[in-house]
């Protein structure tokens, strides 16, 4: 059976690490302010085992919300849909960008006792605003398709 925490921090410290934005999991990272993502745990599928092996697939979906704000070094700024764009695509590069010459994945996700064999965009709402708060979202879920290594 594949644990599906130890990969749900790898896929929050890799977004961060890869972005250079904070990620808080399900909630505002602590005393961070926008720019910042947010990310969900989804769904978890499980793929029935071949006759022979007695290990199932894991397919898991996460949510990722950019949250664009205000600059804090300008006042009377605010989040905007630029901010909450490039927050997205830089997104998108960490879990689906590939090398052109390789193939290979920019950004490898590595777990003990797990192989990602897949990896893709689910869905793609897009952005929304809270013009009252002067907060831009822009949200995002990404398939993970997991097999034990």
């Amino acid at each position: 059976m594949i644990a599906r925490n130890p990969f749900t921090i790898a896929v929050s410290t890799l977004l961060a690490q890869a972005s250079g934005f904070p990620v808080g999991r399900g909630r505002r990272p602590t005393g961070v302010n926008p720019p910042y993502y947010l990310l969900y745990s989804i769904t978890t599928d499980l793929a029935g085992p071949e006759l022979a092996d007695l290990n199932e697939d894991l397919t898991v979906i996460y949510q990722v919300t950019a949250v664009s704000g205000p600059d804090p070094s300008r006042p009377n700024s605010y989040g905007v849909a630029d901010q909450a764009e490039i927050m997205a695509d830089k997104a998108r590069t960490a879990f689906l960008g590939r090398d052109p010459v390789t193939g290979l994945w920019l950004h490898t996700l590595t777990v003990p006792g797990i192989k990602v064999y897949g990896r893709s965009l689910d869905t793609e709402p897009g952005g929304t605003n809270d013009p009252a708060d002067a907060i831009m979202n822009y949200v995002q879920r990404f398939e993970f398709n997991l097999t034990p290594a």
